[in-house]
């Protein structure tokens, strides 16, 4: 992706030269991708020229491109247009492409406006509080742009059910650090044993599925800890969760290996839905499979839900 001017590139951002990035910037229109199939959003910071340049060959499904933490004030411009740079290079990707800008009244609204152009295929926003403030998130993202949140903050908690304000308000993501400072809650809650945690991870996960949205899983920071990271993963696959915050491409390798497709479990779906369509033609919407036990309408709608969350 760039390799060709890799070297200027690095060059640039090393020395904070926005203007040599601006005389490589074209806006072009890209085919977005639309999925919400995605289990491993891994979060690259965008001012890391090799990191961007590495994501044809990564494994996860999902790539954030990081304006937030992690990037300081002096980086935010050039990481801003390395990411615009990165997204027109990219037209076409299978991985999803998500930009998470800072906080509206930090900069974000601005960014947002400049990258708007370049489309990428979703942009989430952080420190959400309110139903109206996604209102006004939903002004700022041109359609058909996905927005998705974060959900780091007591009212965004508070009001949780009310800030699927538009149908491009498609995927929200748990800040637990962020959250739990807010709370004034011990960080050493965070742990996959502890019934708090359950608690909240039950409550957002629910209320997301209820609303229509996708819920995405808190990052978890100790990206060595591999066996660490392997109990969340078992602990939110048993209560439902397909998706996880990444920060490392490790990480990103154990998520995709947890969540990623089970074609056993599509296959019986698949049947299933076949079976009770071709039943229903013949006015029957119950019966007994040998193989499937009984089949009904819930049991036929619970085999659509899993296939949807394939598409």
């Amino acid at each position: 992706m760039f390799q060709t001017d890799l070297p200027e590139l690095e060059r640039a951002a090393e020395t904070l030269d926005t203007g040599a990035l601006d005389a490589l910037l074209s806006p072009r229109r890209r085919t977005l991708n639309g999925s919400a199939a995605f289990h491993a959003p891994l979060m690259l910071s965008a001012h890391r020229v090799k990191h961007l340049s590495k994501i044809p060959r990564l494994s996860a499904d999902a790539v954030m491109f990081n304006l937030e933490d992690g990037v300081s004030a002096e980086q935010k411009p050039v990481a801003l247009r390395l990411c615009a740079l990165a997204l027109s290079r990219l037209p076409q990707s299978s991985k999803k492409l998500i930009v998470r800008v800072n906080p509206l009244d930090e900069g974000g609204v601005e960014e947002i406006a400049f990258l708007a152009p370049y489309m990428p295929d979703a942009i989430r926003v952080p420190k959400v509080r309110t139903a109206e403030e996604v209102e006004r998130i939903i002004s700022l993202v041109p359609a058909p742009i996905e927005v998705h949140l974060s959900i780091e903050t007591k009212e965004a908690w508070l009001a949780l059910a009310s800030l699927r304000t538009d149908s491009r308000v498609c995927t929200f993501y748990l800040g637990i650090l962020d959250l739990f400072a807010d709370l004034g809650l011990d960080q050493a809650l965070i742990a996959p044993e502890n019934p708090t945690l359950r608690y909240l991870l039950s409550h957002f996960f629910v209320t997301c599925r209820a609303l229509g949205v996708k819920p995405v899983s808190f990052v978890y920071q100790d990206y060595r800890n591999v066996a660490g990271f392997a109990a969340w993963l078992a602990l939110e696959s048993e209560m439902g969760f397909d998706a996880k915050g990444c920060i490392a491409p490790k990480q990103a390798e154990q998520v995709m290996a947890a969540f990623g497709r089970d074609e056993a479990a599509l296959s019986r779906a698949r049947e299933i839905v076949a079976l009770f369509e071709a039943e229903r033609a013949k006015g029957v919407t119950g019966f007994t499979h040998e193989v499937y036990g009984f089949v009904d309408e819930p049991i036929y709608k619970g085999a659509l839900a899993l296939l949807k969350g394939t598409e």
